[in-house]
């Protein structure tokens, strides 16, 4: 079906549309979410927000954090979704750092909320249900004006990096002098690069957190080509599959994780339902083993598609066909963007040769770190920034990654990289999720650590361990072999398939110096 694009030219063109079915089945309309989105904008505009200020969101996703954003993004304003999974300290910090003007929060955070309420002195709070210290939402929305403000800006989200090496940082883009609904117009067509169509029927469901960079944009995305959008509040495997049947979804972004646990359902479940809708199913945020990706396409076709990116920008992309014909590659460069292979001194480096990874993208599209003047320019190399990650090109420009620069192990003067050794080990059906670190060794200068989640009904112990390391025999060369492995009931992993491996790495390091 051909439409407008953009969120609020849909909204006026085809109001009755379903934009969103919240985590409830709950079901709003395109037209009463850019009225809630204008009460929003309208709102913060009474407590004094204006262009360039910020707005902090702790909650989950639903229909307030999407209208708050569009409220955001059409009054010039920075909104920073935060993880709600982190404590008052570290949340505390980002409305700081931020230097945000209102906070938004829900009771179900409530405990942190009110310790960060103790910690802060942002002067506009509000909640959704009841915290003390906190406004009810519904004040910064009752009796404001359902049509658009005056004076509209295009706003922009500020996303501050996970931190899983070390204090999360903003990345922090300038606001922008276009019309929001110029800016909405072309919102949504970084989707065509994946072959997702505007309107088309196309349904999203947005399988993950909504503070994570993908998560949010994907939806908002979604919601400016004309889709309908489906929420879930925590995800699960088998979840997943009912709502893909159910609303018939075209589309979603997921990472290697859900993947893993999906297809540890027993086959009767797996089975059960028809994802026969699906057009597209992306994945990112981590290495993907080659044979859980093989299982997936095997499983649900030749609709999985990848990229690599990150909070700051990107990247590349890959489809099915291609990816079959390279095993392990992120793809190629996306449109209008640039990726190279840097060594000693910034030289770059031939096709098969190891170093960091450096991207180049639009002029519109730089950042910097919120702040942060040195980490900004740590990352640089000319036009082009990095994140950290190691890989390399092959003859066709294909770019494959190692690991990230901080999580190599070096065993006797030898580079080793953990992805590939937790990739292997995800195979095992006795794992359920897999750490692999460096840890101190004298002789050696680090040893090969691991930490396994047992699957869903293995115990922990001593045979356990043995399996474990068997399965490896003839999978992995004996070099990369952990030469230790603990049991833990869960990893520190967030739902955007970020492992926060430093929190299990760092206390074997107490003390000493870490070479990388």
């Amino acid at each position: 079906m051909a439409g407008p694009l953009g969120f609020w030219s849909i909204a006026t063109d085809d109001p009755s549309r379903v934009a969103v079915v919240d985590p409830h089945g709950r079901q709003t309309t395109f037209g009463e979410l850019a009225e809630l989105a204008n009460n929003y904008t309208h709102g913060l505009r009474a407590c004094g927000l204006g262009v360039g200020d910020g707005l902090v969101m702790v909650l989950p996703n639903g229909l307030d954090l999407i209208a708050l954003t569009l409220a955001t993004f059409q009054g010039g304003m920075y909104d920073t979704p935060v993880n709600w999974r982190l404590t008052a300290p570290e949340i505390s910090y980002i409305l700081a750092d931020s230097d945000a003007a209102a906070l938004v929060v829900h009771e179900r955070f409530a405990t942190e909320a009110v310790g960060v309420g103790e910690r802060t002195a942002v002067a506009h709070r509000y909640a959704v249900g009841s915290v003390d210290g906190y406004r009810p939402l519904a004040e910064l929305s009752g009796g404001r004006p359902a049509g658009r403000p005056e004076n509209l800006a295009s706003g922009l989200t500020m996303t501050y990096t996970s931190g899983t090496t070390g204090r999360p940082k903003g990345v922090r883009r300038p606001i922008s002098d276009k019309h929001p609904d110029e800016s909405a117009a072309i919102a949504g067509l970084p989707l065509l690069v994946f072959g997702i169509q505007p309107h088309d029927g196309n349904v999203h469901l947005c399988a993950g957190p909504m503070y994570h960079a993908a998560g949010g944009r994907f939806v908002t995305m979604s919601l400016h080509l004309g889709h309908t959008v489906v929420l879930m509040d925590r995800w699960s495997a088998a979840e997943t599959l009912e709502l893909i049947e159910r609303h018939r979804v075209t589309h979603t972004h997921m990472v290697p994780t859900m993947f893993h646990r999906l297809l540890q359902l027993p086959e009767e479940v797996r089975r059960r339902h028809d994802l026969s809708s699906l057009r597209r199913v992306i994945h990112a945020a981590a290495p993907c083993p080659v044979e859980t990706k093989l299982r997936m396409l095997d499983w649900w076709g030749e609709c999985i598609w990848e990229y690599y990116a990150a909070t700051e920008g990107g990247g590349t992309l890959v489809g099915p066909e291609e990816w079959r014909r390279f095993p392990g590659t992120v793809g190629r460069p996306w449109p209008n963007a640039e990726v190279i292979i840097a060594g000693e001194g910034g030289a770059e480096l031939p096709p098969g040769e190891s170093g960091p990874v450096y991207m180049r993208m639009t002029p519109s599209q730089q950042f910097e770190y919120h702040k942060d003047e040195r980490k900004t320019a740590d990352g640089r190399l000319g036009e082009f920034f990095t994140v950290g990650d190691v890989g390399y090109l092959n003859d066709e420009g294909y770019l494959f990654l190692n690991d990230r620069a901080g999580d190599m192990i070096i065993v006797g003067g030898v580079n080793i990289y953990p992805a590939e050794i937790e990739g292997v080990m995800q195979q095992c059906p006795l794992v359920g999720d897999v750490a692999v670190f460096g840890v101190p060794d004298e002789d050696l200068g680090e040893r090969i650590h691991a930490v396994v989640e047992p699957a869903p009904g293995v115990e922990a112990g001593e045979a356990t361990r043995r399996a474990i390391m068997e399965f490896l025999q003839g999978r992995l060369a004996r070099q990369r072999h952990p030469h230790s492995l603990d049991f833990s009931d869960a990893l520190p992993r967030e739902p955007t398939g970020k492992l926060y491996k430093r929190r299990l790495r760092d206390p074997y390091w107490a003390g000493r110096e870490r070479r990388i």
